[in-house]
């Protein structure tokens, strides 16, 4: 029996940033942990229900080692996360407006899971469907990805939202399979797409 080629994921080029008509998405650097520590901080109220990390408010330095930590993970291809950023008149990334990503990479049948956040004073404007569509398309057409999905405690009605708005299929919901931020178990959705 031969054995199956398994890609090297450092190998595999990635985009380092991709635009939309408002928005860049760009690969973590270092030197951005000030204004990742302003969008969180904005945001804790809206984040603390969802995100475990978000109990409470980081120092500038706990987000700059966030920061230098997601951007080793990009390198080495174990997470994708960007940041993105409105566009300003001239094209370039202006002021960040939250983070987007691919984890739990599975290299080898190409399948992928997001991730998603907006600041308070950004949120429904449409950034994080339009960043959601972005990615995706990425995922599919430069990754190769034959399935994108997204998770989220059935009780985040917004986050399904965005799940729906962007093509993913609800495929289930998985009962008491995870822990809430209380440490409560919670109800997943799984929205996904497929190539």
């Amino acid at each position: 029996m031969s054995e199956i080629a398994r890609p090297d994921p450092v190998l595999i080029k990635v985009a380092e940033e991709i635009e939309t008509e408002r928005l860049m998405l760009a690969m973590p650097r270092a030197g951005l942990g000030q204004a990742l520590n302003a969008a969180v901080i904005e945001s804790l109220d809206a984040l603390r229900p969802w995100a475990v990390w978000a109990q409470k408010p980081p120092t500038i330095e706990e987000s700059e080692a966030v920061v230098r930590q997601v951007h080793a993970d990009f390198i080495l291809r174990k997470e994708l996360r960007y940041y993105f950023y409105r566009k300003t008149e001239d094209g370039r990334a202006g002021r960040l407006l939250g983070n987007i990503g691919l984890q739990n990479l599975d290299w080898q049948l190409r399948a992928f899971e997001m991730g998603y956040w907006v600041r308070s004073s950004a949120a429904g404007q449409g950034y994080v469907s339009e960043a959601v569509r972005a990615l995706t398309r990425m995922a599919f057409e430069s990754l190769r990805a034959r399935r994108v999905q997204l998770l989220t405690d059935e009780r985040n009605l917004k986050s399904r939202a965005v799940a729906e708005r962007c093509g993913y299929e609800l495929e289930g919901v998985l009962r008491s399979n995870a822990l809430d931020v209380h440490g409560e178990p919670r109800n997943t959705c799984v929205f996904a797409r497929l190539a």
